[in-house]
């Protein structure tokens, strides 16, 4: 498994910083959420490690080397990336798309070979879809789209995973699927996320940004408070205990419904909750 770090990244767009020096490891093997409001900053950061923004300053370091350092084919030979919006341009059977991870692990002119065919097959088998190896990717739900992705992802046989908003668009089964298999995989794993519930239930730890700045990392109950809750997302919160997953939850509320409430406070905690 891959390391992937962000030493003092700072990222300018027509002239104005999005990112302000963020500095974040993710260890091998670690699953780490990146949070914040819409315009943060989390998806550009992202984008550094994709070698899509070239960073202002600092570096997004694999293994240890800048991304830049690298070819293309060796970074996609190092990390997977699984974006929130997949154009593929074409119609293709599931077992196409999977078969798109193989590029960076092939010559131009490399045919398949029966390894490549095993690792598609088991690509398939741990997102659960060889069901569907030969309908079209557009047929499928938003759910299935994203578990063909992630199929195409491990395909690549990199040892490190980005995603930006996995969960985005699919509704609450899908979503808690994408999450337990990610879980499962046990990879190096950062992740965009939107939904803190997802966050503070799945993540070893989790990276809150706000204005482009790194403001909180660490243990998702120990950094997602309900004073951070509250400065950076502008809503009330409450940490407990799921009462049928045993995982810890966050509830939250509109500021505007009251003031804040913590564990243990005698007033009830809000009503709505991210998690059914």
């Amino acid at each position: 498994m891959t390391q992937l770090e962000f030493a003092g990244v700072s990222i300018d767009i027509a002239s104005t910083r999005i990112v302000s020096d963020v500095s974040l490891r993710i260890a091998p093997g670690e699953m780490v959420g990146l949070v914040g409001p819409n315009g943060s900053g989390k998806s550009t950061l992202l984008r550094s490690a994709y070698r899509v923004l070239r960073p202002s300053g600092g570096a997004a370091l694999i293994g240890g080397e800048s991304v830049w350092s690298l070819s293309a084919r060796e970074a996609a030979r190092r990390r997977a990336i699984v974006t929130q919006h997949t154009a593929l341009g074409a119609e293709f059977s599931v077992k196409e798309v999977v078969a798109m991870g193989r590029t960076p692990r092939k010559g131009m002119l490399d045919r398949d070979t029966d390894r490549d065919h095993q690792i598609i097959e088991q690509a398939l088998d741990d997102v659960h879809m060889r069901w569907a190896a030969q309908r079209s990717f557009t047929t499928l739900s938003g759910g299935e789209q994203q578990r063909v992705l992630l199929a195409r992802a491990l395909a690549q046989e990199a040892g490190l995973l980005i995603l930006d908003e996995p969960t985005n668009h699919l509704d609450v089964r899908a979503q808690f699927e994408v999450l337990d298999l990610l879980r499962d995989l046990g990879m190096t794993t950062l992740t965009a996320l939107h939904d803190l519930d997802h966050a503070v239930s799945y993540c070893d730890r989790v990276a809150v940004m706000a204005e482009g700045k790194l403001v909180a990392v660490g243990v998702p109950t120990d950094v997602l408070t309900p004073d951070l809750v509250h400065d950076v997302f502008g809503v009330r919160a409450v940490l407990d205990t799921h009462p049928i997953t045993g995982r810890p939850r966050i509830t939250v509320a509109s500021a505007a419904h009251g003031p804040m409430t913590t564990v243990g406070d005698d007033e009830p905690a809000p009503a709505s909750s991210l998690d059914p």
